[in-house]
Parts: structure tokens; C-alpha cells; sequence
């Protein structure tokens, strides 16, 4: 039997992931802390998972405030 994953984002869908960032900062404040357009103008879960499937460094910076998240809660 493998032994459990440490990585914090393990069985986390993208989509997932994105949702708990808004629901917790809101859009406003998410665009703030990370400062993207699809974040700042015009905001939605689709738009910007179209966008952070396609731009590894977005991705890594949403992905590493989600796991900062997780740590303090």
C-alpha cells in the first residue's frame, strides 16, 4: 500500500482550488495579491482557469497562496 502524499495539492482540481480562493478573498482582494487581468477585469471561475491552465507561472503563484491558505486555517 503507497504511503499518503505530502503534497498539500494532492486530489485539488484546479477548479476546485480557484473557488476557495474567492470564496475566502473575494475577487477584489484576489486580484490584489495577485495582480492578473483575468483576476482585475471582468472576473470569473471559466476565464481564469482558461488562462491559469496556460500560464505555469499565474498557476504556481495561485497554487502556493492556495497552500499558504491551507497552513493558516
Amino acid at each position: 500500500m503507497p504511503a499518503p502524499s505530502n503534497d498539500p495539492l494532492h486530489g485539488i482540481t484546479l477548479e476546485k482550488l480557484l473557488t476557495e480562493l474567492v470564496e475566502h478573498y473575494g475577487w477584489e482582494e484576489l486580484g490584489g495579491r495577485i495582480d492578473i487581468r483575468c483576476f482585475n477585469f471582468d472576473p470569473s471561475i471559466q476565464s481564469s482557469l482558461k488562462f491559469l491552465r496556460k500560464t505555469p507561472w499565474a498557476r504556481t503563484k495561485v497554487e502556493a497562496l492556495y497552500v499558504d491558505l491551507k497552513r493558516t486555517q
